[in-house]
């Protein structure tokens, strides 16, 4: 058996958005708005949604659960961009960035599944009207079915990816960490 050198790499250096010294300031500010403003506005239809009892029907059930997965998406990569943009500390460890690209699949994924659970009932309300019973426990099922269908996903491709070892370039071109294309 031939031993090799394996180090390994424990953090990678995040490149972000090619911005100049002098416009930082701006692009803060202008991404630090964009953002409460994500954060507000989803929050604030989460709330509608649970006041207001003529919503509790099921395409306003899947849209809160929408709501809150963009609120996570968002929340996985722009307080990162954010803080190293101010900081200027553009390294993120091994483990951080696998787990940012975790949640990153995981509510990618949620949302695309939800997409297509809120398109299916549209269709049977458009399309078959008569026979439109979409009931609770199934609107929860579809919902908890999306939330473990890629739970599961995201899982496997975060353990397949952790076992792949990083021993060259340690540079992300993005400002989050995300799958080559």
């Amino acid at each position: 058996m031939r031993w090799e050198n394996q180090s390994r790499v424990s953090e990678f250096l995040l490149l972000g958005l090619p911005i100049s010294l002098e416009q930082q300031a701006m692009f803060f500010a202008l991404f630090l708005s964009m953002y409460l403003t994500t954060m507000l506005g989803n929050l604030l239809i989460i709330l509608l949604f649970r006041l207001d009892s003529h919503l509790h029907t099921p395409m306003y059930f899947f849209l809160s659960h929408l709501t809150l997965t963009d609120i996570s998406f968002s929340s996985v990569t722009i307080p990162k961009m954010l803080m190293n943009t101010q900081t200027q500390h553009l390294s993120i460890s091994y483990p951080e960035c696998i787990s940012r690209m975790y949640f990153y699949m995981l509510f990618g994924g949620v949302d695309n599944l939800l997409f297509a659970v809120m398109a299916y009932d549209r269709y049977v309300t458009n399309c078959h009207p008569l026979h439109y019973t979409m009931r609770k426990e199934l609107c929860v099922l579809l919902v908890a079915g999306s939330w473990i269908l890629y739970s599961c996903s995201g899982l496997l491709h975060t353990l397949l990816l952790a076992q792949l070892s990083f021993c060259a370039v340690n540079t992300i071109s993005y400002f989050f960490c995300s799958l080559p294309r």
